[in-house]
């Protein structure tokens, strides 16, 4: 069973995430076998609620979303209270959930996200598509961070910065496909001032002033980036290597889209195997270089996380020890 699930995990992030899949090599066997079992977990959970699977098919109408929401949140009850799990997905998310004593709450935060698209959540600024950001990827920051043994509420933050940072840049590589979905997480002020209506961003009449939002939200992004990469210092070194490598990945992505401009979505932007094998020795230099530094100030403009504050205020343990 566990290298049934071991296999499972591999294929999933390999066919699901490129980018993510090339960083996650670079992990101690241990830590890469519990983050591709999060993983799997995370995609299996976003394909159920969309009626897909590995985010590339078409969503069938008559799906059950809400209903299959109602599942996963059951489901991932039962994972936390030990019960057996039959589902690949689930049996990986019970062993690492359990074993690194991930957050209940950051789990169904997550599930929250999905929740949102259910519900056809409206973002009228930008701190509510950051609040999105949150569910979706900047918790899953959180329990990556549980995973490589981070229990600092700085290094929490970071490590659901990079999370937002992400979530940023696949909102601006995946403009309009996520339009022809009939989903939208631009903020609607940034529409108006824009002057396009939420049903025709994807018409490619609109695509200039689509390229301009993009760039706006790579923008954006890049405090996030930068804060991630302060907390990358206190992660153990082989840790530090892969999440250092995959934030050069996805901040790449990012500067690619705002490169094409108004051509950003005339095939999906990424990388080369060339340029992702440069940024993984680039990030492996920085993981070195970071050894024994301390860490900045976390910039106080940035948005924070929903319970930061009171757990900031909280005495905890100390920082994930570097290796």
């Amino acid at each position: 069973m566990s290298e049934a699930l071991m296999e499972h995990a591999t294929r999933t992030i390999e066919v699901g995430s490129k980018s993510f899949a090339a960083a996650a090599k670079l992990f101690d066997p241990a830590t890469r076998r519990s983050v591709l079992m999060l993983y799997a977990w995370c995609r299996h959970c976003d394909d159920v609620v969309d009626g897909q699977e590995l985010g590339f098919n078409v969503a069938n109408a008559d799906h059950d979303a809400a209903g299959a929401l109602a599942q996963l949140e059951d489901q991932t009850r039962r994972a936390y209270a030990g019960e057996p799990m039959r589902d690949p997905a689930f049996a990986a998310f019970q062993e690492v959930a359990l074993r690194h004593r991930i957050a209940p709450r950051y789990a169904f935060d997550h599930l929250a996200g999905f929740g949102m698209d259910v519900a056809d959540a409206r973002y009228e600024t930008f701190d509510d598509t950051l609040r999105y950001c949150y569910h979706v990827a900047g918790v899953v920051g959180l329990m990556m961070a549980s995973i490589m043994g981070a229990v600092d509420e700085d290094i929490l933050d970071r490590a659901c910065d990079l999370g937002l940072a992400f979530q940023l840049t696949n909102i601006a590589r995946d403009i309009v496909e996520d339009a022809r979905m009939g989903r939208c997480y631009l903020p609607a002020q940034w529409l108006r001032e824009a002057g396009i209506a939420r049903e025709e961003l994807a018409e490619p009449r609109h695509r200039a002033a689509l390229a301009v939002l993009a760039a706006r939200l790579v923008d954006h992004a890049e405090p996030y980036y930068d804060s991630a990469a302060e907390g990358v210092k206190a992660l153990p070194l082989r840790s530090a290597w892969a999440i250092a490598s995959a934030r050069n990945v996805y901040r790449q992505i990012g500067i690619e889209v705002k490169r094409r401009g108004a051509h950003a979505w005339d095939e999906r932007a990424g990388t080369s195997k060339a340029a992702k094998l440069w940024l993984l020795i680039k990030g492996g230099a920085s993981a070195l270089s970071s050894r024994g530094r301390g860490l900045r100030p976390r910039p106080a403009a940035l948005w924070r996380r929903p319970g930061a504050a009171d757990a900031a205020s909280v005495p905890h343990a100390a920082h994930a020890s570097p290796a």
